[in-house]
């Protein structure tokens, strides 16, 4: 399992940027020769008041999966999993205004013994939001929205580990795209409709691109299979995208998280939707100690799946199915 390290660098970047520019805007050059007290005094307020509009969460964790057999009569094999997670949001909020950015990053290994370790988890996600509204009164803000999901490392068709299925870039997904974002007054909740988004696949594995996977024109081959034109790296459509972002405390310290999205090509297949959702419940067992159940199903008619049909090592490229992850995890968790 090839692991890329050019992620943690961008996300780190990314992190630093937005922290640097709220923390040092603006910055102000004053002579030290004569002071104008009045003066200083509005712009340490003014500064002040533009850290205020910065606000940022941060949040990084493991989930644990443990078991160890000594003498059992019963049976059994020795295994380890673990979840390493990361939530990172920063928003900008004046007058009008909202910029609002999330970075979330996830993976999960497993070891049994005798067995290779293999990856249960894998996921690099960033979405960001600018909003403006009419007036202080209006829950509807006109906006624009982009959002980038990858993953870290090569995914495989367990236990074959000879070809990987999937990479980093691999496929690697862009949504950019304007429209309009309705913020309940009362509730966490938000709904964002846009008439005009570009969703660009990316396919940076040549072998996967050539194979035509996650939706790209495959390569034109010859009668005995030589390629005479590789398959393209990009697929890009242009149509309708829903979402819907829900979070609630439903009981005490038990809170209940949404997020679903619809999208639909104008020319490719108009009316077969693209669906994301995920829906967690984490329960809070005290400052660093957390709980969480989760699902996450997924349905797109790009990615087509790869099979052994008839036992013969090789993988057959079969059609598009559901995807379906249930999740389970107690652990430690430090909020800053």
């Amino acid at each position: 399992m090839r692991f890329n390290p050019i992620l943690p660098i961008l996300f780190i970047f990314i992190l630093s940027a937005s922290s640097s520019f709220a923390n040092s805007w603006p910055r102000t050059i004053s002579d030290t020769t004569s002071v104008d007290s009045t003066k200083t005094d509005s712009i340490k307020e003014d500064s002040q008041d533009m850290l205020m509009m910065w606000s940022k969460k941060n949040s990084v964790g493991v989930n644990m999966n443990e078991v160890a057999f000594v003498n059992w009569n019963a049976g059994g094999n020795n295994s380890i999993s673990a979840l390493f997670y990361g939530n990172f949001e920063r928003k900008f909020q004046k007058n009008l205004l909202l910029w609002k950015t999330n970075a979330t990053i996830r993976y999960g290994i497993n070891a049994q013994d005798g067995r290779k370790v293999r990856k249960t988890d894998d996921e690099i996600s960033l979405n960001s939001t600018y909003g403006y509204r009419r007036d202080s009164t209006s829950n509807f803000r006109y906006s624009a929205k982009f959002n980038f999901k990858t993953q870290f490392a090569n995914g495989y068709k367990y236990p074959q580990r000879d070809k990987s299925i999937s990479s980093f870039m691999a496929p690697g997904y862009v949504f950019l795209g304007v429209g309009a974002e309705y913020s309940a007054p009362k509730e966490d909740l938000t709904v964002y409709l846009s008439p005009l988004t570009d969703k660009s696949t990316f396919v940076l594995d040549q072998r996967l691109a050539d194979e035509g996977m996650f939706g790209v024109t495959p390569a034109v081959r010859d009668s005995i299979g030589n390629i005479i034109t590789r398959g393209e790296n990009v697929r890009t459509e242009v149509g309708i995208l829903v979402t819907n972002n829900f979070s609630k405390e439903v009981f005490t310290n038990v809170n209940l998280e949404n997020q679903v999205s619809f999208y639909t090509d104008y020319l490719n297949k108009f009316g077969n939707i693209d669906v994301d959702w995920e829906l967690k419940l984490n329960l809070v067992v005290n400052e660093f100690v957390k709980a969480n159940i989760g699902s996450h199903l997924i349905y797109d008619d790009d990615v087509k799946f790869k099979e052994d049909t008839n036992d013969d090592g090789t993988l057959e490229t079969l059609g598009p199915k559901i995807q379906f992850k249930q999740l389970l995890g107690v652990g430690v968790m430090y909020e800053f």
